[in-house]
């Protein structure tokens, strides 16, 4: 797995070391508000994830620590993922952030990022975000980033907005809205 280096940010793969990190973003009720079902995991779950997300980077994707250069302290992840979204297997990018990063646009900045290497580094056709309609802040992100709105979706049980960008868009640098709402 590669590195990606930012203002502010390493995007590097997790180690184990960083599982007490991980498994404290998976027991903070707020950041788990969007992901997935909303739950909280105990620490032997985080740690099976975490473990999960290492043993994927075999194949070019998954979630990268997230290193703030600066405050020398991890602050979140974020990544490229392979996804099944109605029957389509898909790249998205994904990020979250502990909550005491929120606000700073960190986010953003490993969105850009991670678009550029997407686009730039290892030529992929489309990336998207699936987005639960209330996160607020991850919609501003990936309209930041260049993304629109093309639909609603159910992924996994959940009704989410599915958010995405080709290169085309992000070589014309067009970040106008898409007039779409999802709600």
């Amino acid at each position: 797995m590669m590195e990606l280096e930012t203002g502010r940010l390493l995007l590097r793969p997790y180690t184990m070391d960083d599982l007490d990190f991980f498994a404290s973003l998976w027991e903070d009720p707020e950041v788990v508000r969007y992901i997935g079902e909303g739950v909280t995991r105990t620490r032997a779950e985080a740690e099976d994830r975490l473990r999960r997300i290492m043993d994927g980077y075999a194949s070019g994707y998954g979630l990268l620590a997230m290193w703030h250069t600066q405050n020398r302290r991890l602050v979140g992840h974020a990544g490229l993922v392979r996804q099944e979204v109605d029957g389509k297997s898909e790249i998205e990018l994904g990020y979250w952030l502990a909550r005491d990063s929120w606000g700073h646009g960190l986010a953003t900045e490993a969105a850009v990022a991670l678009r550029d290497h997407a686009f730039n580094d290892i030529s992929l056709h489309r990336i998207i975000s699936l987005i639960q309609p209330a996160n607020a802040a991850s919609i501003a992100v990936a309209e930041r980033v260049g993304m629109k709105l093309e639909r609603e979706a159910t992924f996994k049980g959940q009704a989410v907005c599915v958010y995405s960008m080709l290169p085309e868009a992000h070589r014309s640098n067009n970040s106008s809205h898409s007039g779409l709402s999802c709600n």
